[in-house]
């Protein structure tokens, strides 16, 4: 018994590997700091644990719905329209097991071998790999620090191919921080219109977790015309701090969500019920704590900008939205660590921060975009301060 040629054409999660190391060094009582997982520090708000403590106590402990309860679909249909002045009816939601659920039956459900899927680079590690075990070929275009890490009118023109079946939108950006203007994002439905063939994964997970008054806009808000093949994608893990409930959920064509149901429902079956109850009172409740969090992400996003820019090789811009900020060190290639060992690689300098430094970030090469690495700042302040301090050190060690 081998491993199947769709597992073998696929790799881990570099980064639930980072976490994972981080976790087991915690055990063995190293004092390091890890940087590497993508999710909030923040608990899940009381109200939201209060709901999944009544679903239990009310016994709602059954199947649902392969792909959502009807209450949590209202719910979502009712976000969408509050949020995104997107109307859906409730056969055009999915409910999934978290965002990467809903990645993967997209894609799974309508990629073919020799179909193409537009990956901008950096991207979010699981993008390229899902469409890899699909059969597909991830079609990566750079864009780097001097495009702000955004993916240009032109260059998506000369991606597209009468293979293309995906575009992979991600605003704000998983590793990034990046995020797309409705005027951008405009430009780039100019292109898309004009190939039909081409459908449109907005990935807008990170949407509530934005600075200095930067308005979100996704593109089936900003073109309509892109709107019946656009799978406008959403969930509870980062505004709500509920990366561990698992619900993810996209809305889009009454087929795609059919299709995706049809596959779910040989795979995870439904999401946990007490997790959709759960969801529905994140959805339906108070809002007004995603402002509070976001404006503390931000406070954490100028510390982290801050001191990695005053760190000697280290140049890191500053992000729009989400957690992360992805700071390139080309400077720093082809130095040496104190011990001699060669930084040739960001796998070489990440490796150097968390065997000399004790600070653990993400390879910028798991992203598509070296020399680089991915750190979150989803920490305390001081443990921030405390690991950028390091980072300096380190980089100050270099020769």
């Amino acid at each position: 018994m081998n491993p199947s040629a769709a597992l073998n054409r696929i790799k881990p999660s570099p980064t639930l590997a980072i976490t994972s190391r981080v976790q087991e060094l915690k055990r063995a009582g190293v004092d390091v700091i890890g940087l590497g997982a993508g999710e909030p520090d923040f608990d899940t708000p009381d109200f939201v644990k209060e709901a999944a403590i009544k679903a239990i106590r009310d016994g709602q402990t059954k199947y649902t719905n392969v792909d959502g309860t009807p209450e949590l679909k209202a719910a979502i249909v009712a976000k969408f329209a509050r949020d995104n002045g997107l109307t859906y009816a409730t056969d055009q939601v999915t409910v999934n097991v978290g965002g990467k659920h809903t990645l993967f039956n997209a894609i799974v459900a309508t990629v073919e071998a020799g179909d193409e899927v537009i990956v901008p680079a950096p991207y979010w590690v699981s993008y390229p790999d899902v469409v890899l075990f699909a059969g597909g070929t991830p079609v990566f275009v750079a864009a780097g620090p001097a495009q702000g890490y955004k993916l240009l009118p032109e260059q998506l023109e000369a991606a597209i191919t009468p293979k293309t079946k995906w575009v992979i939108l991600n605003s704000p950006s998983n590793p990034t921080g990046a995020a797309y203007t409705a005027a951008e994002l405009k430009a780039l439905g100019d292109v898309l219109e004009r190939h039909p063939h081409v459908w449109i994964f907005s990935d807008d997970m990170y949407e509530h977790i934005l600075y200095d008054g930067f308005d979100f806009a996704t593109i089936a808000q900003v073109c309509p015309s892109l709107y019946e093949r656009t799978l406008t994608v959403n969930g509870c893990s980062k505004a709500y701090a509920m990366t561990g409930w698992r619900i993810g959920y996209a809305g889009g064509a009454s087929w795609l969500i059919k299709a995706m149901a049809k596959l779910q429902s040989q795979s995870t079956s439904n999401p946990c019920s007490i997790a959709q109850a759960a969801a529905v009172a994140a959805l339906n409740g108070d809002q007004s704590f995603l402002k509070e969090r976001a404006a503390a992400f931000q406070v954490r996003r100028d510390l982290v900008v801050g001191m990695l820019n005053a760190a000697e090789g280290i140049t890191c811009p500053k992000p729009d939205g989400a957690f992360y900020v992805y700071p390139e060190f080309s400077a720093l290639i082809g130095k040496s660590t104190p011990s001699g060992k060669l930084i040739d690689t960001d796998e070489a300098m990440v490796a150097y921060l968390l065997d000399d430094a004790k600070v653990a970030a993400v390879q910028g090469a798991a992203f598509g975009l070296s020399p680089a690495m991915r750190i979150s700042y989803a920490t305390s302040d001081a443990l921030l301060t405390s690991a950028c301090e390091r980072i300096q050190a380190a980089c100050a060690a270099l020769r």
